[in-house]
């Protein structure tokens, strides 16, 4: 969640020495007795409250003949409850001069309102509902159905390289529930009955399977008592919350194929397996992330875009997983040119990092990136209560938003080299080319 930064105050702030030390983030947490773990954050610096919820459910925790259903609730969750009418969520938060949204990923659903504050009660009230009456009947879901399906259509099969994650996932996945993408089948939920969208709701969307985050302009103990008012009464769910155990084993060998898309220009996708997110080697894996493709100046684009022009893009990105991810490189050919030429470019930069240290001065600028990307995901309130729900949620550690930065810190020159040599090897990776339809032969 990276916010774009303004004004002279936040430079200063940014580029002082000790930022994050000097501005510690407060908050205050505790667990309700039915399981429900509650985050405050005071900052009565504006009169706006974030009131977030995160279910720690998300793709990843999908009967494998049921894919989808977790983003599918993401929708399904805005029709109402028994209190409020369908089509009334939305129209409740921006009466009051608001905003809402949800997100889901392989290991969670989120859901979160920005208000004024005067109107935190209302948050609470709604979250409430979702979580203990939530309306779950087949009006609802043949909506949502539909919803989904143009979504689908829109992001996936009618978007040009569309794709990529879907192709990618079930090449590099063969055990584990990351193998199918968040969005899911669109046929395992046409044939899913109204019992089954209602057991999901009652596995997953309980008390003790969820993170309350709020910070903003709020006193802590009247909140409290708010939180206590909305929220203590709901019992807590009655089944074990299932999680994966399915255990990925190693790639030994190099997996290549060819996807004919509706495109113009080809493009090649590398996906190594990486360990999981907040392990040591990630840390230096995501520093990496910033030395191929932290922007014009990252070596990606200075040698394939500017010196070769062999790709009119290139980019790198870790895929930050509760469990074991991908470290994603990918480029697409400027026109004329070969993608294996394009292949071979990207192999060589990654090459370099493996034979050459990195000099201190770009190690330097790195790290200054990574710096400036914490400072910037935590600068809002709606990005501290996301990142404070995370924490928890992921590491047990809701202090990391403090702390995590001290982690990419204490990486090296040489902890770069290493993971490098030990994880973007050939047979630890998935490569695609992506080609126009119409080099496709019979």
């Amino acid at each position: 969640m990276k916010k774009i930064l303004y004004g002279i105050g936040l430079f200063l702030l940014i580029f002082s020495p000790g930022y994050a030390n000097d501005n510690k983030i407060e908050f205050t947490e505790f667990d309700l007795e039915n399981g429900l773990h509650v985050i405050l954050h005071q900052d009565n610096s504006t009169p706006i409250v974030a009131v977030s919820i995160l279910y720690h459910v998300g793709s990843k925790n999908e009967d494998p003949e049921r894919t989808g259903f977790a983003h599918f609730f993401e929708h399904l969750l805005f029709e109402g409850s028994e209190n409020i009418d369908r089509g009334e969520y939305a129209k409740l938060i921006e009466s009051s001069g608001g905003a809402l949204n949800a997100n889901t990923s392989f290991d969670r659903t989120f859901y979160f309102e920005i208000l004024p504050a005067n109107q935190l009660e209302l948050g609470l009230y709604l979250e409430s509902e979702r979580l203990l009456h939530a309306k779950i009947d087949q009006t609802g879901v043949d909506t949502q159905r539909e919803v989904v399906k143009e979504e689908r259509r829109e992001s996936v099969d009618n978007q040009p390289y569309g794709t990529i994650l879907i192709e990618t996932l079930k090449r590099a996945y063969k055990v584990h529930p990351y193998r199918w993408p968040i969005i899911g089948s669109m046929e395992h939920l046409n044939q899913a009955s109204l019992q089954e969208f209602m057991d999901f709701y009652k596995t997953f969307y309980v008390s003790q399977n969820a993170t309350l985050s709020i910070a903003g302009d709020i006193d802590i103990e009247e909140t409290k008592r708010l939180v206590d008012n909305y929220f203590s009464e709901i019992p807590k769910g009655e089944h074990d919350i299932p999680r994966p155990t399915e255990v990925e084993p190693p790639q030994t060998v190099e997996i290549r194929d060819i996807i004919y898309d509706n495109i113009q220009l080809p493009a090649i996708i590398q996906a190594y397996h990486m360990p999981a997110q907040g392990t040591p080697d990630y840390y230096a894996m995501d520093l990496l992330t910033n030395l191929l493709a932290g922007g014009q100046s990252s070596r990606f684009y200075k040698e394939i875009v500017d010196n070769q022009q062999t790709a009119i893009q290139v980019g790198a990105f870790p895929l930050p997983m509760e469990n074991p991810g991908l470290f994603l490189t990918y480029g697409f050919a400027n026109m004329g040119k070969n993608p294996e030429d394009l292949e071979a470019a990207m192999d060589a930069e990654i090459e370099k990092v493996k034979e050459e240290l990195i000099s201190d001065r770009e190690f330097q600028k790195v790290k200054n990136q990574i710096e400036n990307d914490f400072i910037l995901s935590n600068s809002t309130v709606a990005g501290i209560a996301e990142s404070l729900a995370n924490y928890h949620v992921y590491f047990g550690d809701a202090n990391l938003i403090n702390t995590e930065i001290d982690r990419y810190m204490k990486v090296t020159r040489e902890d770069l080299m290493e993971v490098a040599k030990k994880y973007l090897n050939k047979e630890n990776r998935v490569v695609l080319y992506y080609l126009p339809k119409e080099q496709e032969t019979n």
